[in-house]
C-alpha cells in the first residue's frame, strides 16, 4: 500500500474525483489528523457485483426485519456515523476534511448512502463514491445488528439495477469475502477501472 501525504488545502472536489478515476482514494491517520495521505493498495478488494452471495441466515433475517431502507435520505449523518468511535471501532480515519470533501461530492451527485432506520433513528448505513459505472465503498457502521449487512445487500441491488460494473472495497476483510469479495492484483483493477470509469455515469 503506497501513502502520500497532502495538505487538506489542495484536495478539491474534483482533483478528488480524478483520483478515484486512477485509482487512488484518501485517508487519514485519526479523526483528529488534519491531514490527508493518498492511497493506492497493491492488491485491491471488489466485489464482483453478478457474484454476490446472501447467506441464507442474512436473506432470512431481511424478509423479518423491522429496519428500513433509505437511499442518500441522511447522507452527512452516515458518514457522521461512521466516523463516530465504538466499542468495536474506538477510532477512525474520517476527519473534518473527509467530511467536507466527500458531502461537496454528494452535493454534485458523486457520493451517496444507503441507511438504515429502526423506530426513527439512524442505526446504520454505508456510503460511497460513484464515477461512471464504478462504485467505490468508502465505510459501513452498524448500531444495530446486521444493519450495514442488509445496506450492502440494498446498495448491490440498486448498483446492479443501474448497470454498474465495479464494486470497489478498497481492501477485503472476512466480513467482506462471506458476500464473495475478492484481491485483485492492482494492474487488473486497473484494467477493470478504466473500463467502468469510461462509461457513462450511472443513476442511483
Amino acid at each position: 500500500m503506497k501513502g502520500t501525504r497532502s495538505s487538506q488545502p489542495d484536495i478539491t472536489p474534483e482533483l478528488l474525483l480524478r483520483a478515484y478515476s486512477i485509482g487512488l482514494f484518501p485517508m487519514a491517520d485519526s479523526a483528529d489528523d488534519p491531514e490527508l495521505f493518498w492511497v493506492e493498495p497493491e492488491i485491491r478488494g471488489i466485489i464482483p457485483l453478478d457474484a454476490f452471495h446472501v447467506s441464507q441466515s442474512l436473506a432470512k433475517t431481511i424478509r423479518k426485519s423491522p429496519l428500513r431502507i433509505t437511499a442518500d435520505s441522511a447522507f452527512a449523518a452516515i458518514v457522521a456515523l461512521c466516523a463516530e468511535p465504538a466499542p468495536d471501532r474506538p477510532s477512525t480515519w474520517i476527519n473534518s476534511e473527509i467530511k467536507r470533501l466527500y458531502g461537496a461530492l454528494h452535493a454534485r451527485g458523486h457520493a451517496h448512502s444507503i441507511e438504515a432506520w429502526e423506530d426513527g433513528e439512524l442505526v446504520g448505513g454505508l456510503y460511497g463514491v460513484s464515477l461512471g459505472a464504478a462504485f467505490f465503498g468508502e465505510s459501513m457502521v452498524s448500531r444495530r445488528p446486521n444493519a450495514s449487512k442488509i445496506c450492502l445487500v440494498y446498495l448491490v441491488e440498486r448498483l446492479k439495477a443501474q448497470g454498474y460494473e465495479l464494486l470497489d472495497t478498497q481492501f477485503t476483510t472476512d466480513h467482506l469475502k462471506t458476500f464473495g469479495a475478492i484481491d485483485v492484483p492492482k494492474a487488473r483493477y486497473q484494467r477493470m477501472l478504466e473500463a467502468a470509469v469510461s462509461k457513462p455515469d450511472r443513476g442511483f
